[in-house]
């Protein structure tokens, strides 16, 4: 009778022992599971120096998989003080590259100082306002910030904070 005791109180513990670890295992890959990818953290933050950029240059950059248009203003390229992000004495359009009519990609005209969507003829000027065709509102905004002559994309920036409150 007291092996069979014996035995019982082993085979509990055993049951026990499996079930914690199996437990803890269990919680880990939960967690694991929670966690963002590596590819979605490192694409949170994106930096941008903007001091190679040359007057009237749009460049693209990619943000959480979107693309970002980055234009340097010219002299004669009209400014629009609630949409421009200064750096300096420089002035640059940063807007999300994707029209808000369907998401297609517009380009950057240099010659007409506006950006086209090809899809339906969406015209937006060179802060990202729209001018023609269907879109129904200026091309969005990314969150950033300024550190020196580089934008943070990602985070929000008394900058960013500052043009967005325009808009209420």
């Amino acid at each position: 009778m007291e092996t069979c005791q014996k035995r019982r109180d082993f085979i509990g513990m055993a049951l026990t022992g499996v079930t914690v670890v199996g437990g803890a295992c269990a919680l880990g890959a939960m967690k694991k599971s929670w966690d963002p990818l590596p590819s979605v953290q490192s694409a949170g933050f994106v930096t941008v120096d903007v001091s190679t950029i040359e007057e009237g240059e749009a460049r693209s950059f990619a943000w959480r998989g979107k693309p970002i248009f980055v234009l340097r203003k010219s002299a004669d390229t009209p400014k629009n003080a609630k949409r421009d992000v200064v750096i300096g004495e420089k002035v640059f359009t940063l807007v999300i590259g994707l029209c808000t009519h369907l998401g297609c990609i517009p380009s950057y005209d240099a010659k007409k100082k506006s950006f086209i969507c090809a899809c339906h003829g969406g015209v937006f000027d060179a802060s990202g306002m729209n001018t023609f065709g269907p879109p129904p509102r200026p091309l969005d905004i990314p969150p950033f910030k300024i550190a020196g002559e580089t934008l943070v994309l990602g985070e929000e920036g008394e900058e960013y904070k500052k043009l967005t409150a325009k808009k209420a």
